[in-house]
């Protein structure tokens, strides 16, 4: 199965940190946000990995290379000056996919969940497979529920992680150009073809330099305490 790490996005409340990098690659105990990811990927045994980019994109492969340090075949998957959006990135990089069912990350995210524990195929009729995880103090009433193990527009609403599983018919229909995710996964769900977990553990979504600054006095401790 191939991944795909969505890192094309402008980071305009990063700034000033993004004036002179890309989001994913500012850095956290010493480390680039981007090189958890594909650390990860490589301990799960994946070897496949599509980076989109737009925004000082070319720093990425000029950084991370051809994926040979992580024993990764990375490929990138170019959107120009202007990023697409999600699900437009992706759509995009779908002819660099080379798997019916792929797992795609945020760029712009810390977590300690296990990628390996994602599922490799997905029922008959299920399209995606999304991460939920419980909410943040920026995204109070969340995203969607679950029920069934399907999920669900009910009551008790948690937040996406920014990690999925998708079968690449889940994109068929999206037109090339900008096209937003939030949309296509509500339109699937009422076809009830959006399963999903809820994920309970460490994860962090990069949005601002003070969580940034945040993530990275937690990762220096956790060092300190090893």
């Amino acid at each position: 199965m191939y991944a795909m790490i969505l890192a094309a996005g402008r980071g305009e409340r990063m700034r000033p940190l993004t004036d002179a990098l890309p989001k994913p690659l500012l850095c956290v105990n010493d480390k680039p946000l981007i090189s958890y990811h594909l650390d990860k990927l490589r301990d799960c045994g994946f070897k496949d990995v599509v980076i989109n980019h737009a925004w000082l994109g070319h720093l990425l492969p000029q950084t991370l290379g051809n994926g040979d340090s992580w024993n990764l075949n990375i490929h990138y998957s170019d959107e120009g000056n202007n990023a697409l959006e999600t699900a437009g990135g992706i759509k995009k990089a779908l002819s660099q996919i080379d798997s019916d069912y792929f797992m795609v990350v945020n760029g712009d995210v810390w977590t300690d969940f296990d990628f390996s524990l994602l599922p490799k195929q997905l029922p008959a009729g299920v399209l995606a497979h999304l991460v939920l995880v419980e909410n943040p103090q920026h995204n109070p009433a969340g995203d969607f529920a679950v029920a069934d193990g399907l999920l669900t527009t009910g009551e008790e609403q948690f937040t996406f992680s920014g990690i999925a599983v998708y079968h690449r018919d889940f994109f068929d229909g999206v037109d090339d150009g900008v096209c937003a995710l939030g949309p296509l996964i509500r339109q699937h769900i009422e076809h009830n073809r959006v399963a999903g977990e809820v994920y309970r553990g460490q994860w962090f979504d990069i949005g601002t330099p003070q969580r940034l600054e945040l993530l990275d006095l937690q990762l220096r401790k956790q060092n300190l305490d090893k």
